[in-house]
């Protein structure tokens, strides 16, 4: 628990809310309510109370195994890829690439129903649609999207998919379920996905996921072009093996990043 302001306007019940988010972190990405308690010191029910305000709020979601926390931590102030380094490890790669390809490319995560974008490195190109940091599109039409989804087990993929899109973009193309479902299974057979003017006229990428040490995948990360000026054969011949290098890369970075020596002093008394 974080050490207690003593000023008149000090917000216990703020502190306390943000004492449940920091109890997260790599070692414990998923808590029942028992454990966000213990780590908190919290009383069961204030605990209770504070994690059903998160996930109304959205920063939290409730899983079979409890509760862990969404991308949308990033709207406090970029917490949550700091607490990954992602940027750090993904940076040079990515730039990398986009020098080889001369296209755009950008690294994202699952949040409900829709993509995240946590990283980006973009050329000067006209496309459809704006992307910046904690921008999110639907993920079922997105090359990012199909890889992230075909990570999941069935279970979790059905309940993912019956969460309403929270991007506010209505895509160019619905995939129905049967469609969806033969796609995720090419994915997941050639290891990587493609998107060609899904989401919106104009935008074709491809895009290969990045894994941590225990080769879960955790991120996905693509290469867009616009579709008028790049062919489908250009996208995967010249352009997939670039990224393909790339990701793999940061999958090796992100697997010693978690492999690196930590120890955890005592506090001070």
């Amino acid at each position: 628990m974080a050490q207690r302001g003593e000023g008149p306007d000090f917000i216990e019940a703020l502190a306390r809310g943000l004492d449940v988010i920091r109890a997260f972190h790599a070692d414990h990405p998923r808590m029942t309510l028992a454990e966000v308690a213990a780590a908190t010191g919290l009383a069961r029910p204030t605990a209770r109370r504070i994690l059903l305000t998160l996930e109304e709020l959205g920063y939290v979601r409730a899983t079979a195994g409890g509760h862990e926390l969404t991308p949308r931590v990033l709207e406090l102030g970029m917490a949550y890829v700091g607490a990954l380094s992602l940027w750090d490890m993904a940076r040079p790669h990515m730039e990398r690439l986009v020098a080889a390809t001369g296209e755009s490319s950008s690294i994202t995560q699952l949040d409900g129903s829709d993509i995240v974008y946590l990283a980006r490195v973009a050329v000067p190109k006209i496309i459809a649609l704006r992307v910046q940091i904690g921008t999110r599109f639907p993920a079922a039409v997105t090359s990012q999207g199909k890889v992230l989804l075909a990570a999941l087990p069935p279970a979790r993929l059905d309940e993912v998919l019956a969460t309403p899109s929270r991007s506010g973009i209505e895509p160019w193309v619905r995939h129905s379920r049967a469609t969806l479902d033969t796609m995720l299974r090419e994915v997941n057979a050639r290891g990587f996905a493609v998107a060609d003017n899904e989401l919106a006229p104009g935008i074709r990428s491809v895009a290969v996921p990045i894994r941590d040490g225990r080769g879960e995948v955790r991120a996905a990360m693509n290469v867009t072009v616009n579709s008028a000026e790049t062919t489908t054969k250009t996208l995967l011949d010249r352009h997939l093996p670039h990224l393909q290098r790339a990701a793999g890369a940061i999958s090796s970075d992100w697997a010693l990043w978690q492999s690196r020596p930590q120890l955890d002093l005592p506090a001070r008394t």
